[in-house]
């Protein structure tokens, strides 16, 4: 089933430009000289998916005419149920330094785009544009840009590969071939992904595997599965949220060419890690990282942190949005239950990982020959929120995050509320501490509730239209899992695992 398609190059290679510089002019000037043949432009839909429109070319003058004024969509369909068809119109118009080349469609110049209502404005109600209010919000009250990067995480489930060389049960992380088999796959996803953004960091094996997948879905069913990992680059939020959003996309589609199906469902059995979509983020003044003073954590970020405990247990709203997500945040799983930050703690709602502060140049300890030193200006440092999964509202859940490092950095509160909550060592062995502590929602019914009651945080300033807040709690109630945990703990073993593979399974591909 795979296709073997020409391998696209980096627009910032062909045009020697980088990409906030590309113009009408060059994209013009491309089209021609790679004969391209149709534009594709796409955009997020309230389900939180890539959506596109296809759009051949017959001359250089539609292609200015495209390229200029965009094109109208149905937001009644794309926005089902927040959108009334009586005003439905929506133009979608292509970001210029977004463009890339289409790695399946050789003769594609792919876009993503933004949508404007008929005065020409960001419709306020779509996904992509609550994200660019939020940022506008945050930019305007703290002067301080906010970077953030996705650890983008999912399992590739394909057909037996034989006896040889098996992987042990959730052992998988960083394997290598031949105990891993998706390997290449996940190598030809990052070099296309990296080609189109430029802002891949790393891709590896993750820590689950299953052997035999058992479902009822005909479409994995006794499937082997390995869990793989995309890391991103910091990048301004809102290319952030494109980016998470194309990603998922563009690993879909590599995997079905292979005749594999990837999923980001939060989980797919029990006992097996889950598939997290874990945000790192970085505040900057004037284009530097200020996250560490030396080698601590600055006032700043841990005011950053306040608003992010503050706002946690709101956030799994457009983070955690199906029942399965929340048969993920159980203990010992490398999923957060409680909310809480620490230093490299991976039981901690919020991690504050190794960034070489105050070590420089570590492979000058082991490769004494090397007598020129290197030294990177500015610092690296990131705190990294690891309760969201792959069920996530990507351009939601960053809008919400960039509330809450708002919240944080200018309220009264945010540097308080760090102090109090940081824990060390594994929060799972002190009883008397988890007690203490508090706790994110068990399920989407408690999730919505625990929106509607602090809706303020996320409406303030026009940001999140009431609309979608009432929309998004509505969904989640509709999956009725107040009882859930109990419900299953109620039932007999089997039964018990029958009933939460049904679960874990009915929102393969929700998101």
């Amino acid at each position: 089933m795979h296709q073997a398609t020409e391998r696209p190059r980096s627009l910032v290679h062909l045009l020697d430009k980088a990409r906030h510089e590309i113009t009408r002019s060059d994209l013009l000037n491309l089209i021609e000289s790679r004969q391209i043949r149709r534009i594709t432009l796409h955009y997020t839909g309230l389900d939180s998916k890539l959506k596109e429109l296809k759009i051949p070319l017959s001359s250089r003058a539609q292609a200015e005419r495209v390229l200029a004024e965009g094109e109208r969509v149905d937001g009644s369909s794309l926005f089902r149920g927040l959108v009334d068809s009586a005003v439905s119109d929506l133009y979608v118009v292509p970001l210029y330094k977004t463009a890339f080349l289409n790695p399946f469609e050789g003769d594609s110049l792919d876009f993503m785009c933004r949508y404007l209502d008929r005065k020409g404005q960001l419709a306020p109600y779509t996904l992509d544009s609550i994200l660019h209010n939020a940022m506008v919000l945050f930019r305007r009250q703290t002067g301080l840009s906010l970077y953030g990067l996705g650890e983008l995480e999912f399992f590739l489930l394909s057909d037996q590969p034989g006896a040889l060389y098996p992987n042990a049960r959730q052992h998988g992380y960083h394997a290598t071939a031949p105990f891993v088999k998706s390997g290449s796959m996940v190598s030809e996803m990052a070099l296309l992904l990296n080609e189109m953004t430029g802002l891949v960091k790393y891709a590896h094996s993750e820590v689950g595997g299953i052997g035999s997948v058992r479902s009822n879905l005909e479409e994995i069913k006794d499937k082997h599965a390995e869990q793989m990992e995309i890391e991103f680059l910091p990048a301004p939020l809102e290319e952030a949220g494109d980016i998470l959003v194309l990603a998922r996309w563009l690993i879909r589609n590599v995997a079905y060419r292979h005749g594999s199906v990837a999923t980001f469902a939060p989980k797919l059995e029990e006992g097996v890690a889950g598939n997290g979509l874990h945000i790192h983020l970085a505040l900057h003044r004037d284009g530097e990282n200020i996250m560490a003073d030396s080698e601590e954590l600055s006032s700043t970020a841990k005011m950053l942190i306040g608003g992010l405990c503050h706002y946690a247990a709101s956030l799994t709203a457009f983070g955690n949005t199906t029942s399965s997500a929340y048969l993920r945040l159980v203990p010992n799983q490398e999923a957060p239950t409680h909310i809480c930050w620490s230093d490299l703690n991976r039981s901690a709602l919020i991690r504050v990982p190794l960034a070489w502060n105050g070590t420089k140049d570590l492979a000058q300890t082991l490769n004494p020959q090397q007598h020129e030193t290197y030294s990177e200006a500015g610092s690296q440092q990131t705190v990294e929120l690891r309760s969201p999964d792959g069920s996530a509202i990507v351009h939601l859940l960053l809008a919400g995050i960039a509330m809450a490092a708002e919240w944080g950095i200018n309220g009264e509160k945010g540097l308080a509320i760090a102090e109090k909550l940081y824990v060390a060592g594994n929060i799972f062995k002190n009883e008397a501490l988890l007690k203490e502590l508090p706790v994110l929602p068990v399920s989407c019914v408690d999730s919505a509730g625990i929106l509607l009651n602090n809706r303020a945080l996320y409406e303030r300033s026009g940001t999140f239209p009431p609309s979608v807040i009432d929309y998004l709690a509505q969904k989640l109630r509709a999956e009725n899992d107040a009882d859930i945990n109990r419900y299953l703990a109620d039932l007999p073993a089997d039964d018990r695992l029958l009933e939460t593979r049904k679960i874990m399974h009915r929102d393969l591909h929700r998101h």
